[in-house]
């Protein structure tokens, strides 16, 4: 791929930076967790890549997650350089920039897709900017087109692992959502889904796929070895594990949120976070009369005092980005 040389890195600030691209990418909790800790402990080692898109808009093309980590250690600037490119160039650079630590099968099926719906290129095209065969290219379109929204939108949340949908896909979309379900729920590795989706190709007709799927469903995870049996915890230990739980989840899910916009998700998936935060509220509300009440003391605080309680050590990390440099020992920052 030929694009315009890149420019000098500069310094841009984190909130004028866009996701055009975002729903183009996964960006998991665990890696999205590493590249925290080695903005914490290295700084920024690698600049953000970025293109000047409609209105002047810099738009992120490589470098997402350190965006969202930077966003919620809460740094207010970013090393970066700007590509000369248009928008379908700048979708192209998405493959070339990660042809070393790769993107996933669904990764490279929403790449393909939107350059083929959205900017109207045809599949040889297609694998020319690529550098791909275009039978590589239909078997990417066919990867998405095929695989069910709600089935995709697990995957964008982390319920399901993107070479289990990729294995999903191969069922009919009327079988798709149950068996997903059925995997998440059993916590079924890649292989298990594999040799499930055997079995229900192998079924006859529709109503033997519904029989097996209710019948797998209904069956308990297997376990390994059993548990080892201990002293049963008294109601204090419950409710100290439970305050634990709930604060470790609570300062987990606020990073989360304010590490990326819900449109970043895509549209599927930005709707069902949306509705399980939506749900989520009144129970927090409950929780907190319910805490007032049992202690007698009014435990209103302000959103600032919350984010610092939640995201603990965050208000002694610096308000800007630390020195760029390598550092020995770092090999990059994806």
């Amino acid at each position: 791929m030929e694009t315009a040389a890149a420019s000098v890195d500069f310094v841009v600030r984190v909130e004028s930076l866009g996701e055009r691209f975002g729903a183009l990418r996964l960006c998991e909790a665990e890696a999205l967790s590493a590249m925290r800790q080695s903005l914490e402990r290295h700084g920024q080692l690698a600049a953000v890549v970025v293109f000047t898109s409609t209105g002047d808009q810099l738009e992120i093309i490589d470098g997402i997650k350190r965006l969202r980590a930077a966003r919620a250690l809460g740094w207010s600037e970013l090393r970066a350089h700007t590509l000369a490119v248009d928008v379908v160039h700048a979708k192209v650079a998405i493959g070339a920039l990660n042809d070393r630590h790769g993107l996933t099968e669904l990764e490279e099926g929403w790449l393909v897709r939107s350059l083929y719906r959205e900017d109207k290129l045809d599949q040889p095209t297609i694998g020319r900017l690529l550098g791909r065969h275009k039978s590589w290219v239909c078997r990417r379109l066919m990867l998405v087109e095929s695989l069910d929204d709600a089935v995709q939108a697990d995957v964008r949340l982390g319920l399901l692992a993107p070479r289990t949908a990729a294995c999903l896909a191969q069922l009919p979309r009327d079988n798709q959502r149950a068996a997903a379900s059925v995997v998440t729920r059993l916590g079924m590795t890649c292989h298990q889904t594999g040799v499930l989706v055997t079995e229900i190709l192998g079924c006859a007709n529709e109503a033997a796929r519904a029989r097996l799927l209710a019948e797998r469903i209904k069956r308990p995870t297997p376990r390994a070895t059993p548990r080892p049996a201990g002293r049963a915890r008294t109601a204090a230990e419950w409710m100290m594990a439970d305050i634990a739980t709930l604060t470790r989840v609570a300062a987990r899910l606020q990073t989360r949120l304010l590490g990326a916009p819900l449109g970043a998700l895509g549209p599927r998936a930005a709707e069902l976070a949306a509705s399980a935060l939506s749900t989520l509220m009144p129970v927090l509300t409950a929780l907190g009369q319910t805490i007032t009440t049992v202690t007698g003391k009014d435990h209103h605080v302000s959103v600032t005092h919350a984010r610092r309680t939640l995201a603990p050590g965050r208000h002694s990390l610096p308000t800007g980005p630390h020195t760029p440099g390598d550092r020995p020992g770092v090999v990059d920052q994806p």
